[in-house]
């Protein structure tokens, strides 16, 4: 099975969970480990809002909780309050902790609007400079 397609899938099945009832706005992952398996996440607001989760950063709490360290791949797909999909890239902090743990030149991003419409990116590429444990 593509690992590709199998993370579109579960990442539009994580959008079942999203908790956005302020936004309306929601956002799925799902995180592929070394090992081959997929951890899933999804948006959390919050009304204070900066108490707010974003999904890529739910998938990847949930795999480090459970003592995973290394990952390949994670894909983000979102739906807005008309049921429309676009291209969803990470935002700042998300990438942040993206290289925490994972090599930005191996972590494969895939943005996704359909099972069949998808764009990827290396973590380097949305993140040249990134700060990470090398420049402490």
């Amino acid at each position: 099975m593509d690992s590709i397609q199998q993370l579109i899938r579960e990442a539009f099945s994580a959008l079942e969970y999203a908790y956005v009832p302020y936004s309306g706005f929601k956002v799925g992952a799902a995180l592929l480990t070394e090992s081959g398996k997929i951890y899933t996440g999804c948006n959390i607001e919050n009304a204070a809002y900066t108490p707010s989760n974003c999904a890529e950063r739910t998938a990847f709490f949930k795999a480090v909780s459970e003592g995973e360290r290394h990952f390949t791949k994670i894909c983000i797909v979102n739906e807005d309050t008309k049921g429309m999909h676009t291209y969803c890239p990470p935002c700042g902090v998300c990438r942040q902790v993206m290289q925490e743990f994972a090599d930005p030149d191996k972590l494969e991003i895939i943005l996704a609007k359909s099972q069949d419409e998808y764009v990827t990116y290396s973590l380097k590429e949305l993140l040249p400079l990134g700060f990470g444990a090398d420049n402490l």
